[in-house]
């Protein structure tokens, strides 16, 4: 008991301190690298796992002593416009009728997959993403959640998370007050950057007001939790104009603001080409408006949760982080990481017991897939015992920034320091660097390292080495 209690008081004082800006150091170690929202990471998914494997995987899970809670991730690509950055599976159209036919298929899949969970599998998490989650108006986002309603079972319990993103441009309060009605209790709002010159380049203008008016219209509908994401590292962004970005933000008083850094990758994402390589700052620049932000967000009482999340201190990832709770998925960072992950939609991806599985990426092989009716699955991987221990090791990693190496031997059954001797000789380069500590029984990441936690994580990956190439990954900062 004395020993739990110091580890939720250390776990508490990390989460209090805000995490040592080096630049110089942070310049050497920013690579690209994996986020480690799932391990192994995507790229090792393939076509091998099928329709046959998933029901499997489904099967195996119902059959389990204590068969794990439901998240639901449900995927909308449309979007009215595009937004020259974004590297999501997206369909751009204004014509909302498009979207029926993308509703009907989702439907038989939904059906098809509802009828092979066990009914008594609370779902506990809900969320919409996109694309343009709001691209649905209110009827047919009714008839969706009546849709999923009939095949799952919705949990009533005070502590689901039912969440959805929006674009404010194409959202209003009534809107919003229509999906409280409908049970959704979490709303993320995009933003990316308030600065006219950066919008009109990034093709997405928005005004504080339009922001304002959702986020104001969540909280007098009794939203428990608002989020808003910003992009550090776009065109034509500045020290100036991103300092007032982040006053106006601070000024809107969401409980979570996730800042994410740009990841320029023409080369996989056709829309990015209308961005100029030279109106991108440079490496120095593009750090320093993370620094910024930074600085700005925890002087405004915002506790840095890790990678590019921060809260509130009474927000349920802190609090969840404190406890020693905290889990990561493909969300982030989440509360209720222990629930198998159903992928609804296409390009969605699930995660069933010791599986991962991704749809169809694009709506011809999707729609062929339900219209004969079968599942939508076209890569997965199922996870071998090496990739279990490691999954728990760099989510140890990621969520808590420390990881007790003699009770995950004990815990699995093998000597640590043998079993991973070669990750330790290089966890001793980053310890030489003032990244993490070392003792016989610890890993912990300083405050140094905070900032870099996908590389303390990537010392762990074995599939890196592996790897032709880390262009398929984005920077770590």
């Amino acid at each position: 008991m004395r020993s739990g209690h110091i580890a939720q008081t250390r776990r508490m004082n990390q989460t209090m301190t805000a995490p040592d800006f080096d630049p110089a150091l942070i310049a050497r170690y920013d690579t690209a690298g994996p986020r480690y929202t799932s391990y192994p990471t995507a790229p090792q998914f393939h076509t091998g796992f099928d329709e046959a494997a998933l029901r499997t995987a489904i099967r195996a899970s119902n059959e389990e002593p204590i068969p794990r809670p439901l998240s639901l991730y449900v995927h909308v690509p449309f979007c009215m416009s595009p937004c020259f950055y974004c590297g999501c599976n997206r369909v751009i159209t204004r014509d909302i009728g498009k979207a029926d036919s993308y509703l009907e298929r989702l439907y038989r899949e939904i059906e098809l997959l509802g009828s092979l969970f066990d009914r008594d599998r609370p779902v506990v998490q809900l969320h919409f993403g996109g694309g343009t989650p709001n691209f649905l108006d209110l009827p047919r986002m009714r008839e969706l959640l009546k849709s999923l309603a009939q095949q799952f079972t919705f949990s009533h319990d005070k502590e689901r998370e039912y969440g959805i993103e929006i674009d404010p441009r194409f959202a209003d309060g009534d809107y919003v007050r229509g999906l409280a009605e409908l049970g959704f209790n979490r709303i993320s709002v995009g933003i990316q950057d308030f600065n006219p010159v950066v919008q009109k380049a990034v093709n997405r203008i928005q005004s504080v007001e339009q922001t304002r008016e959702v986020l104001d219209a969540a909280s007098a509908s009794g939203f428990a939790s608002a989020s808003v994401d910003l992009i550090y590292g776009l065109p034509k962004q500045s020290m100036e104009g991103f300092d007032q970005t982040l006053t106006d933000v601070i000024a809107l008083a969401p409980n979570r603001v996730a800042v994410y850094g740009y990841a320029h990758l023409p080369g996989l994402f056709k829309p990015q080409e209308q961005i100029r390589a030279e109106d991108l700052p440079d490496p120095a620049s593009r750090l320093a408006l993370f620094g910024q932000a930074l600085e700005r967000l925890c002087a405004a009482g915002y506790i840095y949760v890790g990678m590019d999340h921060f809260a509130k201190a009474d927000d349920e990832l802190v609090l969840a982080q404190r406890a020693g709770t905290l889990q990561r998925n493909f969300q982030g960072y989440s509360t209720h990481g222990e629930c198998d992950i159903v992928g609804l939609g296409v390009s969605s991806i699930g995660r069933i017991g010791e599986s991962y599985s991704q749809s169809a990426r694009d709506l011809v092989s999707y729609y062929a897939a339900l219209d004969t009716g079968r599942l939508p699955i076209a890569r997965g991987l199922v996870l071998n015992d090496d990739d279990l221990l490691r999954r728990e090791l760099i989510g140890e990693l990621m969520c808590h920034g420390e990881l007790d190496m003699l009770a995950f031997g004990a815990r699995h059954q093998l000597a640590f320091a043998d079993y991973f001797a070669s990750e330790l000789q290089r966890m001793d380069a980053l310890a030489e660097d003032g990244l993490v500590t070392l003792d016989a029984r610890m890993i912990r990441v300083t405050a140094k390292g905070r900032l870099l936690l996908r590389t303390v994580a990537m010392t762990f990956d074995a599939y890196l080495a592996k790897e032709s190439s880390l262009l398929r990954f984005s920077r770590t900062i």
